[in-house]
């Protein structure tokens, strides 16, 4: 009886395919639901108040300085060490990561709900105040959601948990912009937003079901302003001690500069070609839900046939090319089979990037700092393309037009693929992973000896 108990999950995983099987494990699987809440308060201040902030009739350089909201998750490494360091009354007694979920989580439903109430006709100041306090709470969820993903997986599970992670990813923003358009326009913006705050539940959810993770280190006890002072500069300073530290850290800066900036002035190009919600919900959403997906598989694949390297470099290409496709449907005007065309392409490459480049970031990590280095990681990975897209995107947009802008958009994408091309020939990408790279959790250790 125990025989037939112990070996029938691994003859139910025996009948799938080989590549599929790492995604039916518990740790993968955790980390989609993570995904979905670390998705969606994205998207209330992304796409979702670009297309509300238009429909109200304002500008572009109104619209576009509002992304500058973003510009809060690249600040995130400034208060992470507290989520990795603090520990929460009552709730603590559920473990560091599980009482943070929590606390989080509760903090974006009320930002979002907070959104919802204000009016952006009436003042976009208390406008511009609500997306910067989604943005915080967004920013700390973020960084709960992504110390708690990268303990939770073992080190071979970091690709498939990542594609998961981009898979939930993508499910929680789409979800959520797709249910706010279509709610928006039935029965107004208020009740959209107020409906998406649930999306914060599946991270809170899987946090209690799941419990601590086993690769997660306690802090050392810090009775002293010395140790409280070496909690903040301690993830940095491990991290800067790296061979090619530096360059490491160029590249994450200038990987996404042209894929952010294409990426949040897309709703503005829909919205001048006269694309209406529905449209926008079937092939922006629709679409280029299906092309995520299908570009995660592919991505998983190149990942474990290429190696992390190659994958990686492929991805950055890709990606580079998507940004250029954009230029061809501003060309060609508003084409229903161009828009699925353009967001099929861009979010097949997103989704082999969101496999790639998410491992390789998550392998940077030391299990000692998690929360913190994937923050000041996740953080320098947007904030050149934040920046300009806040400051000057509407204004290259007005002045050069569309397909012009998009063609900027992929010469700025060359920058971050030269410098990583240059980096795996010097040998820094192997020499800059960390722990959670290599180091099996304690249970995992004690299983093999």
């Amino acid at each position: 009886m125990n025989r037939v108990d112990t070996t029938a999950p691994r003859d139910w995983r025996s009948r799938l395919p080989e590549g599929v099987r790492p995604y039916t494990e518990a740790a993968p699987l955790a980390a989609f639901f993570l995904g979905v809440s670390s998705g969606f308060p994205y998207a209330m201040i992304g796409a979702t108040l670009t297309t509300r902030l238009a429909q109200d009739g304002l500008d572009k350089k109104s619209i576009t300085a509002f992304s500058l909201a973003f510009l809060v998750y690249n600040l995130k490494f400034l208060w992470a060490w507290i989520v990795d360091g603090v520990r929460i009354p009552v709730l603590g007694r559920l473990g560091q990561r599980v009482s943070w979920l929590l606390v989080a989580g509760a903090f974006v439903m009320a930002a979002v709900a907070n959104l919802a109430l204000v009016d952006p006709s009436a003042s976009l100041l208390w406008t511009a105040y609500a997306a910067v306090l989604v943005g915080v709470a967004g920013a700390t969820f973020d960084i709960v959601i992504d110390g708690y993903r990268i303990e939770l997986l073992k080190p071979r599970q970091l690709g498939v948990g990542s594609g998961m992670s981009q898979y939930g990813w993508r499910i929680g923003s789409v979800a959520a912009g797709a249910l706010a358009l279509v709610l928006a326009a039935r029965v107004g913006w208020e009740v959209a937003y107020l409906a998406c705050a649930v999306f914060a539940l599946p991270a809170m959810l899987t946090g209690l079901v799941m419990g601590e993770p086993e690769r997660h280190h306690e802090p050392a006890q810090r009775r002293g302003f010395s140790e409280a002072v070496r909690a903040v500069y301690g993830p940095f300073t491990e991290f800067f001690q790296r061979q090619g530290a530096f360059l490491v850290l160029l590249f994450i800066l200038l990987h996404k500069v042209g894929d952010t900036l294409a990426n949040l002035t897309l709703r503005l190009l829909f919205d001048d070609m006269g694309y209406t919600n529905d449209q926008i919900a079937i092939y922006d959403v629709g679409v280029g839900f299906w092309a995520y997906l299908i570009g995660i598989f592919v991505g998983g694949v190149l990942y474990s046939k290429l190696g992390m390297k190659r994958s990686v470099l492929i991805s950055l290409i890709l990606m580079a090319v998507s940004n250029f496709s954009f230029a061809a449907l501003a060309q060609a005007g508003p084409i229903n089979w161009g828009m699925a065309g353009a967001i099929g392409f861009e979010n097949f490459a997103s989704g082999i990037g969101g496999v790639t480049v998410v491992a390789y970031f998550s392998a940077l990590c030391d299990l000692r700092f998690t929360a913190s280095q994937y923050a000041l990681i996740s953080a320098a990975a947007s904030v050149v393309g934040r920046v300009l897209t806040g400051t000057t995107a509407g204004a290259l947009v007005e002045t050069f037009g569309y397909v012009n802008f998009y063609l900027l958009t992929t010469l700025a994408a060359v920058p971050g693929i030269v410098l990583f091309w240059l980096m795996m020939r010097a040998g820094l990408i192997d020499a800059s992973v960390g722990t959670a790279g290599t180091e099996e959790s304690r249970g995992s250790a004690q299983e093999g000896a």
